[in-house]
């Protein structure tokens, strides 16, 4: 079979290789729809040098796919059932991978792949959620309205925030956060973000400050725009191991500030479900992040258009070929 396998920074290859066999407890998956998202660039080009070269699959994990072959009693799933996999080491971008049964998700039906697949991230986001403080009627300033940051504007607007402001670097991601519940969009390459939030706030600086892009300057840019007290939760995968951290002001302020991982780790996967149903209901429209389209043939095109995000693109679909 076909896979792709991230080499070294910035460098990855079609191989083949045999096509794996489920071991007990394990399902064989056909995947026919993946997205990319902020880790999978970070393992592209991000990584510690000591990770290279990662395993064929590296780095598909956003995953649609149909079952293939169960090697014991998998409850509620039968071979050629449409299922969303959670795969932490990220190597479903290949033409086949295998799962434990653990991982593999029952999809609503009549909801389209493109959509479906968008509850892996939409769940972390809500793993993550649960660690916030009580955030009805307060301020929360979202840095980076990639996807992730617009699942982080729904989610706060569904749990009671008063003004959701999205910032980002790229006209286009700023304006559709306010598709997804942001309050208000700032520009912040053409815009300086303190004046601007507080004019809206009143002269007040953000209760809470979600940091969803990963980058020094926007890890820096929570620390200067929450208020004094606040919080800041640091959600991006960081781009370096090492960042220029301006510890003074986070100091001075007395910031809280907290880091949310291992979502794919959560017993019974709830958050991912609640995420599924979310999506298959409309109560979070998904549809308008999807912008663009690659075929698995032309994945490393999609994984530059991802980094630079220019196109106007937000989220990438991946489809996977057919079998023959």
């Amino acid at each position: 079979m076909k896979a792709l396998q991230i080499t070294a920074p910035g460098k990855a290859d079609f191989v083949n290789v045999p096509k794996p066999g489920p071991k007990p407890g394990e399902c064989l998956i056909r995947p026919t729809t993946l997205s990319l998202c902020a880790s999978d660039i970070w393992m592209w080009r991000y990584s510690p040098a000591e990770n290279y070269p990662y395993p064929p699959g590296s780095s598909g994990h956003e995953i649609i796919g149909i079952i293939e072959e169960i090697n014991g009693d998998l409850p509620g799933l039968q071979v050629g059932d449409t299922v969303l996999t959670i795969y932490p080491a990220q190597l479903g971008m290949a033409e086949y991978f295998v799962v434990p049964f653990k991982n593999v998700l029952p999809v609503p039906a009549g909801v389209l792949p493109e959509h479906l697949v968008q509850a892996q991230q939409l769940g972390t986001v809500i793993f993550a959620a649960k660690q916030l403080p009580n955030v009805i009627g307060k301020s929360v300033a979202i840095i980076g309205q990639g996807s992730a940051g617009l699942w982080w504007n729904a989610i706060c607007k569904r749990l009671g925030a008063r003004e959701i402001i999205g910032i980002d670097l790229q006209a286009h991601r700023a304006k559709i956060g306010l598709q997804f519940g942001a309050t208000h969009a700032i520009h912040n390459r053409s815009t300086d973000p303190v004046p601007s939030l507080q004019e809206i706030l009143d002269g007040r600086l953000p209760d809470i400050v979600i940091e969803a892009a990963g980058e020094n300057d926007s890890i820096n840019l929570a620390f200067e725009i929450v208020r004094q007290d606040g919080l800041v939760l640091q959600f991006g995968v960081p781009h370096e191991q090492s960042f220029v951290v301006d510890y003074y002001k986070q100091f001075r302020k007395c910031i809280t500030v907290k880091h949310v991982v291992n979502a794919s780790q959560e017993p019974g996967h709830t958050s991912t479900l609640a995420a599924l149903k979310l999506i298959a209901s409309g109560e979070i429209d998904v549809a308008p992040a999807i912008t663009h389209r690659f075929p698995f043939d032309e994945v490393l095109q999609a994984y530059d258009l991802q980094r630079t995000r220019d196109e106007g693109a937000v989220k990438i679909i991946i489809d996977m070929p057919k079998p023959v």
